[in-house]
């Protein structure tokens, strides 16, 4: 049997795998059957444990997956290599060793793709519709933003307005985007008025990451955390809106201080943390969080962080300014394309002069650009040292309302 007839063959049983049912989103076969014996422990199905895929030579196996792997650039295609994840034991080893992250590859494939960095030499195109009807947000990756194609399903995001700030919820899966659900990683808080607001990841995003303390992490909603989720709530990046107190119009101002990303990994060689893969821990793990704290209180403490300048170290980002055209009468930005709808939530992110860029070299590098492209429709392109999840929660800052800066 040649090696072409080979992936041919393995290609065909993953289509039927995919037929069946397989969860191309989170890497796992509902049609995998599992028998459980006496003592509690999970075994395989014995058809699949006998199969002729399963007990490939490892030489040949890791050939065959080397080459699917290379040959599926882009979604659809792409789930291929998900579906090889989820085969056995070791098939999802070798797809685990031979898929590389973002930074390097530049293509995302597994749900932790999500939580680590953009690639260094490109941008990955992604765009964001909005619902307005039940006031949810949701990312897709694809170029083509005008296509009726929604592309690769990335990420969703729902809007919590509570009475004294505003949340969203983010989610790996756009059918049940809240806190309780198992597929809930992470959220946006802003105060009051808009100006500011924080990034929080569910997990730790490395190993030092310290959980913040907040009101009611294990209820939403009257809606319990699964158990097989931390409850925690890990503070990875700030945004601020510059107050406009003149009422002048013009475009917004913000700066976004990165928690978990030191100002140095935009440097040749710099390296940002980078997440491996999702926890499963039990919430008893986690400390005791008190259920009533003022929220007022935490923004207190995040001006003080601020101006007591323990932000020294982080990487910076700010808005690139535009430059105001006097034929067009307005403020335009160079979006190479991207954008097509003069909008005041457009924006470029790059890296502001106190993390030691050269004076007027802070705008060669645009590390996350966000803009209108039709009534519902945003473009959002990322890249190194920031992620998706970063990338999307600080756009979603923009979507807010804010009552003191326009």
């Amino acid at each position: 049997m040649s090696l072409k007839s080979v992936i041919q063959g393995v290609k065909g049983e993953l289509g039927s795998i995919s037929r069946k049912g397989f969860d191309v989103k989170f890497g796992r076969s509902r049609s995998q059957r599992v028998v459980q014996d006496s003592s509690g422990s999970v075994k395989v199905d014995d058809a699949m444990r006998q199969s002729c895929w399963a007990n490939m030579p490892p030489e040949l196996l890791r050939d065959v997956l080397m080459r699917i792997e290379k040959s599926e650039d882009t979604w659809p295609p792409r789930k291929n290599v998900v579906s090889c994840a989820g085969v056995c034991r070791n098939w999802r080893d070798i797809v685990k060793e031979i898929v590389k992250s973002p930074e390097v590859s530049g293509k995302l494939t597994f749900p932790i793709s999500l939580k680590q960095p953009g690639p260094r030499d490109s941008v990955l195109q992604c765009f964001i519709r909005r619902n307005r009807s039940n006031q949810t947000y949701y990312l897709y990756l694809g170029i083509n933003q005008a296509s009726t194609d929604d592309g690769k399903f990335l990420l969703a995001a729902r809007k919590c307005r509570r009475p004294t700030c505003t949340d969203y919820i983010i989610s790996l899966n756009s059918d049940d985007v809240s806190k309780g659900s198992s597929t809930y990683v992470g959220k946006l808080r802003s105060n009051f008025l808009g100006t500011k607001f924080t990034i929080y990841d569910a997990q730790p995003p490395n190993s030092g990451a310290k959980v913040t303390k907040c009101r009611s992490t294990r209820l939403v909603n009257m809606k319990q955390v699964s158990p097989r989720v931390p409850a925690g709530n890990y503070p990875v990046a700030h945004i601020s809106y510059e107050l406009n107190v003149l009422g002048s119009r013009g475009p917004r101002r913000m700066q976004c201080v990165m928690d978990v990303i030191p100002a140095r990994a935009i440097e040749p060689g710099g390296v940002a943390p980078t997440q491996t893969e999702f926890l499963h821990s039990s919430l008893d793990n986690f400390p005791s969080l008190p259920f009533f704290r003022s929220k007022s209180t935490r923004i207190e403490n995040f001006q003080q962080e601020l101006q007591s300048g323990q932000n020294e170290g982080l990487l910076v980002l700010r808005n690139k300014a535009p430059r105001w055209h006097e034929q067009l009468q307005c403020w335009c930005l160079n979006f190479n394309g991207r954008v097509t709808v003069a909008s005041v939530k457009n924006f470029q992110l790059v890296a502001s002069p106190e993390n030691g860029v050269v004076a007027g070299q802070e705008h060669e590098n645009v590390i996350l650009q966000f803009g209108k492209v039709g009534k519902d429709v945003f473009t959002m392109d990322y890249q190194y040292p920031i992620s998706a999840f970063q990338a999307f929660a600080i756009c979603l800052s923009s979507f807010d309302t804010k009552i003191a800066c326009e």
